[in-house]
């Protein structure tokens, strides 16, 4: 058994990223069983996506100036996040994965994270024990979900009978001047899912990296949905998918839609499986303090915390 005793937890920086994707890959493929461990998530990109979303939130974990872990935080305004948190397979449970918890939850009170909660294996006894220290209790399973893209025509069949007021709309559409009016409709409708829910940071990193676009929908009385999307090879989708939905898909030959949804909003679980979607696994969500947050019947709200 090696020595981590020496570990320490830094901010982690651009030279680190090509080192915390393999560990990333190794990290999961290795407890997943893959048989080539580097290539797992083949080449979808959650490590330099999430970096240069916001620097500020990812965490390195070094031991005698190597890197041997990391984890990355999402701040949505109130509610908050982590993952994926990985430590490359020699160090593994040697309280590595501790260490940057303990900056993750730091994290969050610097924040003020209201609601925090994250996505791990339901089958895992050990990352269960680890999460639970921290606050964080199982309650839901969530289903990562996909269905095929028509791809001559829409992702979605209730689309082709939606009135034209209704058709969505795109942020890479708007122009400069329109953004802030943009986020403030989004910031109004995620409010009142979940009181200072604030998804902009999404958008923007998509926006400026280009990994797919953001889709609204507006009935002509004010936005009624708002859909974030990463599309193909490169981004936090990779190849062929686009997570999450609208026929923006097919038009940028996209072939599957993929969609999270939290067993604690069954309506809107039901709504994508009435769309055809199809459970490809699952995992469980935590929730800190065992509070539902927004995981509640009444919530179609459709999100991935992995």
């Amino acid at each position: 058994m090696r020595d981590a005793a020496g570990a320490r937890v830094r901010p982690l920086t651009e030279r680190d990223l090509d080192e915390a994707d393999r560990i990333f890959r190794v990290a999961f493929g290795t407890f997943l069983g893959a048989p080539d461990p580097e290539e797992f998530s083949g080449d979808a990109d959650l490590v330099r996506t999430r970096w240069r979303a916001d620097p500020g939130a990812a965490l390195a974990a070094e031991l005698d100036g190597r890197l041997v872990g990391s984890n990355f935080a999402a701040n949505w305004g109130s509610v908050g996040f982590f993952g994926p948190l990985t430590v490359t397979p020699e160090y593994w449970d040697q309280g590595i994965a501790q260490r940057l918890l303990d900056a993750t939850m730091d994290l969050f009170t610097t924040w003020g994270t209201r609601h925090a909660g994250l996505f791990t294996f339901p089958q895992s006894p050990k990352h269960v024990r680890l999460y639970q220290k921290y606050g964080f209790w199982p309650r839901f399973l969530t289903a990562i979900m996909s269905r095929p893209v028509d791809q001559a025509g829409t992702a979605d069949p209730a689309a082709r009978t939606r009135p034209a007021r209704t058709q969505p709309a795109r942020v890479s559409e708007a122009g400069g001047p329109d953004l802030p009016g943009i986020m403030t409709a989004v910031g109004e409708l995620t409010s009142a899912v979940y009181p200072g829910l604030d998804i902009s940071r999404e958008i923007s990193a998509v926006r400026a990296q280009q990994l797919g676009d953001t889709v609204l929908i507006d009935d002509g009385g004010g936005l009624q949905a708002v859909a974030v999307c990463h599309i193909g090879a490169g981004t936090e989708a990779g190849h062929g998918i686009c997570s999450i939905k609208f026929g923006l898909a097919a038009e940028r030959g996209a072939t599957a839609l993929q969609a999270g949804v939290n067993a604690g909003r069954d309506r809107a679980w039901r709504a994508l499986a009435d769309r055809g979607f199809r459970l490809d696994y699952q995992g469980v969500a935590m929730h800190r303090g065992n509070e539902a947050g927004y995981s509640t019947s009444d919530r179609y709200v459709i999100d991935d915390w992995r």
